[in-house]
């Protein structure tokens, strides 16, 4: 199928499968942004609650040939729009609890309790709109012996178990090189969100969702913490994958490619592009069970086999053969291929400082309801009036509240 065909039934009236949803996102680093960004991807009125004087975030680097714009803040805070609302004032708290009133979903990550001291917590929403889908993000959740502790995305990796399995059989525990654990948060966050939105629409119900970075990351572990309760020894693998092989990146005479088998028929054939049809069906090698068994020795053979090759020589000869292989590389590579390109995961985008960047674009695509990068991450609180005489208050109303320092 070509792109053409897939949107032949596309509307272009739509923002995406979510527009007329209405969320608050007040949120802060990327957990909670992240859960905001994917449900403004999907076409939601996603309004990103911000301090006054909130520069947004500043983390390096920033974008070349951009004002210090910064890869983070227009990654995560893109398709939305901003108030500059002091949520730690009594009228700033006010006006958010107003904003409530018209909204369909609260996102926020701060440690727990925090809200509720501002009076903007679960119950003080849920009583300004009782059928409110209000989401919580935090480290370890809403209760339990550590909730009240701050946490970040490495803390999460290390406690649940993640970074003793993740790097070299030989080295240390190491982290994920993204924000692994708040990126699957924010998944669980938008996916439990739009969960308790469906069961709000067969009940009236609203309802209060909360996911912790740890749960997160346990859930998404394949199944380790079940062999962890049940004393299975686990190890690290490293590039290879315990339950087959081969299965591993090899070098090659320019670089390295990943090649991965399964399928037994699958091995037969790597044999025969090999040149060694005899280990096709030799004791020990002929079932994946078996070759798992002697992963050291399929590993010599496949490597010493790429070795003497290019990248481009292995890549075709395995793609001829039907055998799932791929080129290492490395970003800036990956951002230059052609199916990344034809999958519009780069989308260029106008920023606020009038500069134009190649944003990642959606994962998810839609045949009827197509998503993109609509617009860039605004300037914090550049919809402050916009938003808040939408939602009733007329100038002098504003004028009061900017002199309190309640907006920006």
């Amino acid at each position: 199928m070509d792109k053409q065909s897939f949107y032949r039934d596309a509307r272009g009236d739509l923002t995406g499968p979510l527009a007329g949803v209405r969320v608050l996102d007040a949120t802060t680093a990327w957990s909670g942004p992240m859960a905001g960004c994917l449900l403004a991807d999907l076409g939601a009125d996603v309004v990103r609650i911000v301090p006054p004087g909130d520069p947004g975030l500043r983390w390096p680097p920033h974008l070349p040939g951009t004002s210090a714009r910064s890869f983070a803040e227009e990654t995560v805070n893109r398709n939305k729009r901003s108030v500059a609302l002091d949520l730690r004032q009594a009228a700033g708290a006010e006006v958010f609890l107003r904003l409530v009133r018209d909204a369909d979903v609260v996102l926020e990550n701060f440690k727990p309790g925090t809200l509720d001291g501002w009076g903007v917590g679960y119950r003080q929403c849920a009583a300004a709109k009782p059928d409110l889908v209000f989401v919580s993000i935090s480290g370890w959740g809403q209760f339990g012996p550590r909730h009240a502790r701050p946490g970040y995305d490495p803390a999460a990796l290390a406690y649940g178990g993640w970074q003793s399995l993740n790097g070299s059989p030989d080295g240390p525990p190491t982290k994920a090189p993204t924000f692994l654990c708040d990126d699957l948060a924010g998944l669980h966050a938008a996916l439990s969100a739009l969960a308790a939105l469906h069961h709000r629409g067969r009940t009236g119900e609203g309802q209060h969702v909360d996911v912790a970075l740890l749960d997160a990351i346990l859930f998404q572990s394949n199944g380790l913490l079940t062999l962890g309760a049940s004393e299975v020894p686990l190890q690290r693998w490293g590039n290879e994958l315990a339950v087959s092989a081969p299965s591993n990146n090899y070098a090659c005479s320019d670089g390295h490619v990943y090649i991965g088998l399964v399928l037994d028929s699958h091995w037969r054939a790597l044999c025969e592009v090999m040149g060694r049809p005899e280990f096709a069906s030799a004791p020990g090698f002929a079932t994946n069970l078996e070759r798992v068994e002697q992963r050291q020795a399929i590993n010599a053979l496949v490597g010493g086999w790429a070795a003497t090759r290019t990248r481009a020589e292995i890549l075709a000869a395995l793609d001829a053969a039907g055998i799932v292989c791929a080129p290492v590389n490395d970003y800036a590579t990956a951002a230059r291929d052609a199916h990344v390109l034809a999958r519009d995961m780069l989308q260029p985008t106008v920023l606020s400082d009038g500069s134009t960047v190649p944003l990642t674009g959606p994962a998810a695509k839609f045949s009827r309801t197509p998503t993109r990068v609509r617009h860039a991450a605004p300037v914090p609180g550049a919809q402050t009036e916009e938003v808040l005489t939408a939602a009733g208050y007329d100038e002098a109303s504003l004028a009061r509240l900017r002199a309190q320092g309640a907006i920006g």
